[in-house]
């Protein structure tokens, strides 16, 4: 299983690295060269998704990414359309951050008859939506207001919430193109009262940054646009994020 691979991964070296791919750019002749880096760099699995399907080419670029990719390749679910049989598994996101129902649980009902007649892995998610500074994509598609970066004690109780649900993961976001991190004291807190796997995404921008991140407890890195913006820095961070030799 996808979910036992992770585990197993951060068991023996200190942390997960993945990166995540939106087919929705259209980048056909880059995803090629992107997945060929992955491979070579030590990357753990890809993230697949977006929030949007701006044409109808979407399914076959997940079959090229599933052609070359030597690792697990997990669809981040933007909406219902998205979802085939080509991935290996599948986040099973929850917003607990939002208010929304649709997000917190109706999307999810009308797809998991669908889920289940595919047979794919799911790994039951849940995913807070973060305000750092800058309106970005997932907080306007998922119609959830973000939890403000400097509350400690939202995001506390959210994530015990989480772990008393029985999710698997909780998912950090600060989202595509924002202007900061997750920060480190705000993992550091959450790591106190939850033994839950972390995951962060979104602002991450250098690996001394995702590295600061693994050692205040996060247990998988998430990184999208600083890659897509320069493919030969995956290495990099794949040295950084995995700590233990």
């Amino acid at each position: 299983m996808i979910y036992n691979k992770i585990i197993d991964v951060i068991s023996k070296r200190g942390a997960a690295y993945v990166v995540l791919i939106d087919p929705d750019l259209k980048n056909e002749n880059k995803l090629e060269k992107f997945v060929y880096n992955a491979n070579e760099s030590e990357v753990d699995m890809i993230f697949v998704g977006g929030s949007l399907m701006m044409d109808s080419r979407y399914n076959e670029r997940i079959s090229l990414i599933k052609k070359m990719a030597k690792i697990p390749i997990v669809f981040f679910p933007g909406n219902l359309s998205q979802l085939n049989n080509q991935y290996d598994a599948m986040l099973f996101m929850s917003v607990i951050s939002g208010r929304n129902p649709h997000y917190l649980i109706g999307e999810q009902v009308i797809a998991a008859p669908i889920i289940n007649d595919i047979g794919i892995e799911t790994i039951p998610t849940a995913y807070l939506i973060f305000n750092t500074g800058t309106k970005t994509t997932v907080e306007f598609m998922s119609g959830s207001v973000p939890i403000p970066m400097d509350r400690t004690d939202i995001v506390v109780a959210h994530s015990l919430a989480a772990k008393f649900l029985g999710f698997k993961l909780i998912y950090l976001e600060a989202g595509s193109g924002a202007k900061k991190p997750i920060s480190n004291k705000l993992v550091k807190n959450i790591c106190k009262v939850v033994d839950v796997p972390l995951v962060v995404g979104g602002g991450i921008r250098t690996p001394e940054v995702a590295e600061s991140l693994v050692k205040s407890g996060a247990s998988i890195i998430v990184t999208g646009s600083v890659i897509e913006e320069n493919q030969e820095k995956m290495k990099n961070f794949s040295d950084a994020i995995h700590w233990k030799p």
